[in-house]
């Protein structure tokens, strides 16, 4: 995935990096297995290389949750852009992502 992706570091750690749009979003579901399914325990999502997350992004987010879920896993986001915090306010979706 050129210019967006997934960087997994120690700890359980998943840097995301690039666009989370419409466009990139399939991009981003399609490699989530590598990072989701490859341990156990908490997921934290570290979000400062995100350099625009739109609706589709933050649809993505929310499709995560649902798959570590299922997974058995917990993901918690970190740094979120404001851009996506302002849509997560916006959709009233606070207590989903502990903003």
């Amino acid at each position: 995935m050129t210019g967006n992706g997934f960087t997994a570091r120690d700890g359980g750690v998943v840097e995301v990096s690039g666009r989370m749009t419409f466009q990139t979003v399939p991009q981003f579901l399609a490699h989530t297995d590598e990072w989701l399914r490859s341990g156990t325990g908490k997921v934290t999502i570290d979000m400062h290389g995100v350099t625009l997350a739109d609706s589709a992004g933050l649809a993505l987010m929310l499709e995560w949750l649902e798959m570590a879920r299922a997974a058995k896993r917990e993901i918690v986001f970190t740094n979120i852009p404001e851009q996506t915090r302002d849509l997560i306010h916006v959709n009233g979706l606070q207590r989903v992502f502990n903003t």
